[in-house]
C-alpha cells in the first residue's frame, strides 16, 4: 500500500511541474509570438486588431534597421555591461567586508539597499547636475557610470548569500601563508565566486539594458542614447508606424535572449548556489 502511495505521488509530481511549465512557457511565449506577428503587420493591419498579418509586411524589418536602432542596441551594450562591470567591482569587497569583517554591523546591507527601492525619478536631478559639473552630461561614459553606481546595492544583497557560503578556513589558510585581506580576496575568494559574479552580472547588465528613466533624462545626443530612447522615438506624435516599432523591439530582443541562451548554465548554477542563505 504503502509503495503505491509512494508510486502515485512520483507519478503526480512530474505531471504537475508540466502543466506549470506548459503555462509559463504559455504566458511568456504568446505576447513574443504577438509582437513578431505586429512586426509583419501594415497599418490597416494593426487598426483592424489582427493577430496575425493579412499581408505581411518584411519592410518594417529594413525601415526598423534604417534609423539609429543599431547604435541604440550597441550604446545600450556598452552601458549595460560597463555598469555591471563596475558595479561588480565595488559589491564584491562590499558584500565580502559586510560578511567577513561584520562592517556596519547586521543592518548595513538593509541600509544600502533602502535608497535603491526609491524611485529613480528623485536621483535624476542631482545625477544631471553632478554629470555636468564633470563634464559628462549626454555622454555614454557618464550613463555609464551612473549604472554602475546605481546597482551596487542589489548587487551587494544579491552577493551578501554568496559570500557567507565561503569557508572561513580559506582564509585562515590563506593569512597562514603570508596573504593580506586583497590577496584574500583576489586569488582565493573571487574564483571561487565567478559563478555568482556571473549570475549577479547577468541580473545587472538586464536591469542596465532595459532602464529607461535615466537614459532619457541623461542622454540627448544620438551619439549616446540606448534602445529604450531610440524606441520611444519612433512613436509619432500623430501616426506610429506599430509594425516598425515592433520589428526594432524584436531586434533589441535579440542581444538579451542570446545571453540567455549562453550563459544559461553559469546562470543557474551561480543562483543555486547561493541559495541557502
Amino acid at each position: 500500500m504503502t509503495d503505491r502511495l509512494l508510486a502515485g505521488t512520483r507519478t503526480r509530481r512530474p505531471a504537475a511541474a508540466v502543466v506549470v511549465l506548459v503555462l509559463v512557457l504559455i504566458g511568456t511565449l504568446i505576447p513574443i509570438a504577438y509582437l513578431v506577428s505586429v512586426s509583419f503587420m501594415s497599418r490597416a493591419d494593426v487598426g483592424a486588431g489582427l493577430v496575425l498579418p493579412a499581408h505581411p509586411e518584411p519592410a518594417n524589418w529594413a525601415n526598423a534597421l534604417s534609423g539609429g536602432l543599431l547604435q541604440g542596441i550597441g550604446n545600450s551594450l556598452v552601458a549595460a555591461l560597463g555598469g555591471a562591470v563596475l558595479t561588480l567591482a565595488i559589491a564584491l569587497p562590499a558584500s565580502w567586508a559586510i560578511t567577513r569583517y561584520r562592517a556596519g554591523g547586521r543592518t548595513l546591507a538593509a541600509t544600502v539597499l533602502s535608497p535603491w527601492l526609491l524611485p529613480p525619478i528623485v536621483a535624476v536631478i542631482p545625477l544631471f547636475t553632478l554629470l555636468r559639473t564633470l563634464s559628462l552630461n549626454n555622454t555614454l561614459l557618464g550613463l555609464t557610470l551612473v549604472y554602475g553606481l546605481a546597482n551596487v546595492a542589489v548587487a551587494v544583497w544579491l552577493l551578501e548569500g554568496f559570500t557567507r557560503r565561503v569557508p572561513v578556513e580559506l582564509d585562515e589558510a590563506a593569512q597562514l601563508d603570508g596573504a593580506g585581506a586583497l590577496r584574500v580576496l583576489v586569488s582565493v575568494v573571487t574564483p571561487l565566486l565567478t559563478p555568482a559574479l556571473v549570475a549577479v552580472g547577468i541580473i545587472v547588465a538586464v536591469l542596465n539594458y532595459n532602464e529607461f528613466l535615466l537614459a532619457a533624462f541623461l542622454t540627448q545626443s544620438p551619439d549616446a542614447q540606448t534602445l529604450p530612447v531610440v524606441l520611444t522615438l519612433m512613436l509619432g506624435e500623430r501616426i506610429t508606424d506599430y509594425g516598425k516599432l515592433a520589428a526594432a523591439s524584436v531586434i533589441g530582443l535579440l542581444p538579451v535572449f542570446a545571453a540567455a541562451a549562453f550563459l544559461q548554465r553559469r546562470l543557474v548554477s551561480g543562483l543555486t548556489a547561493g541559495s541557502a542563505r
